[in-house]
């Protein structure tokens, strides 16, 4: 097995992972729902204008949208390195069932399959 390289992750990836980790405390969540609560207070002081809702409307719009990117990018970087994980592991046990190592490429029917197959293994050892 080879040690780390030394070299550094792209942009992108430095970016979400520095950004899902800020996102992810609950001060943020926090200071969101303040903004909510200064939102809906302001409605009658601007007659719940078209507006007035536009900006909330947009604003949620925006943050989902670029949200969107940012989660599944470091799911996927997760998923992926809990996989080259796993399979680290899997080589030292010497387990050689290539399904195994090739779950992630199969249909939820397969993979159903394979897990009643590995419980009713458990279960008889």
């Amino acid at each position: 097995m080879s040690e780390d390289s030394g070299s550094r992750p792209d942009f992108f990836t430095r970016f979400t992972t520095k950004v899902a980790k800020v996102l992810g405390h609950a001060w943020v969540f926090s200071a969101a729902v303040i903004i909510l609560i200064v939102w809906a207070f302001t409605g009658p002081l601007l007659g719940f204008s078209d507006t007035w809702q536009l900006v909330i409307n947009t604003g949620t719009t925006i943050v989902t949208f670029l949200m969107v990117f940012i989660i599944q990018n470091t799911q996927n970087r997760d998923s992926a390195a809990l996989h080259v994980k796993l399979d680290a592991v899997m080589r030292e046990l010497r387990i050689t069932n290539s399904k195994l190592y090739q779950a992630e490429d199969e249909g939820e029917k397969e993979l159903e399959e394979q897990r009643r197959r590995i419980e009713q293994e458990a279960e008889s050892d």
